[in-house]
């Protein structure tokens, strides 16, 4: 087995794979349905007697899905986030390690703010990585989640199912509400009752301006184009028109926090002044790249 591993490390190297070790393990591992650490202490031990004969099988495939570039997400099924594993797969964007910090700086405002049962919103949400994570974290919030894709609803909704088994002390089921409708609309149903009174909106919405196309494979490739660009050259089209759903959900003293392109922070802030935010910050990532916005609605 350990030579198998790392025949399919080299694999996966010249297939220009950067984590090709920890793809390889995890692969490895996901393909004898046992976790990284059992598999850790089967190559210790040698001993692999109690894995299934058929692993070998099921390891080329998963090979030779990854040095295509398959997202590693889409192969085992999951994107981990936050303290959630995702279910995800083709036609679902895999959300993101900075999208994380975009989810924390809402929720520091939330326990500030001290409000104890807010409602807040997730608009573009895809997954569902970042409602859910607003709701396991902030228990007693109450949650709307707006996806425009039909394909991505349906992992939605199956992550909320899922979520809701493992934390059961939360009631997800009755406080999560996810709606199937397009987020850049200001008349969507399901949202008339609480416009004007959302303590919170988190969105990732698509951003990436129409002639920057990925360069990583994996992302050029295989993430939905309708999660990825921004609808026109410079990116902020569906971005201006989430901004503008969002002020208008939100109540007095209510906040937005949106992440955007590293070049669209200046013009967003710009933007969101102009229709009404009384304050707009443009906040970096870990790596002191400016990648959210963060705005304020105090209306006198």
């Amino acid at each position: 087995m350990l030579l198998l591993l790392q025949n399919a490390i080299e694999r996966l190297r010249k297939a220009g794979v950067e984590s090709a070790e920890y793809d390889a393990r995890l692969l490895l591992a996901h393909a004898c349905s046992v976790s990284l650490s059992e598999l850790d202490k089967a190559l210790i031990m040698g001993d692999y007697k109690s894995f299934d004969v058929e692993y070998k099988n099921r390891y080329e495939e998963f090979i030779i899905r990854r040095a295509s570039r398959e997202p590693l997400q889409y192969i085992v099924g999951y994107a981990s986030f936050r303290y959630l594993d995702l279910n995800v797969a083709s036609g679902v964007f895999i959300p993101r390690p900075e999208t994380e910090i975009v989810v924390e700086e809402g929720l520091n405002w939330l326990r500030k703010s001290c409000i104890k049962n807010p409602i807040v919103v997730d608009l573009c949400a895809g997954s569902g990585a970042i409602g859910l994570s607003v709701i396991t974290e902030f228990p007693h919030a109450r949650v709307w989640a707006v996806e425009k894709s039909s394909e991505a609803f349906k992992y939605l909704c199956k992550n909320v199912e899922h979520t809701s088994k493992i934390y059961k002390n939360i009631d997800i089921l009755s406080n999560y509400h996810a709606i199937l409708a397009d987020a850049t609309k200001n008349d969507i149903p399901e949202l008339l009752d609480i416009k004007g009174k959302v303590d919170l909106v988190i969105t990732n919405p698509p951003y990436i301006p129409q002639n920057q196309i990925p360069e990583q494979i994996e992302v050029r490739d295989y993430d939905p184009e309708m999660a990825l660009y921004g609808g026109s050259l410079d990116g902020l089209r569906i971005p201006e028109q989430i901004m503008r759903v969002s002020y208008e959900l939100v109540k007095k003293n209510g906040v937005v926090v949106m992440e955007h392109d590293i070049s669209q922070g200046k013009s967003l802030k710009e933007y969101a002044m102009s229709i009404g935010f009384s304050y707009a910050d443009v906040r970096n990532d870990l790596t002191g790249r400016p990648r959210y916005l963060f705005a304020l609605k105090n209306v006198k």
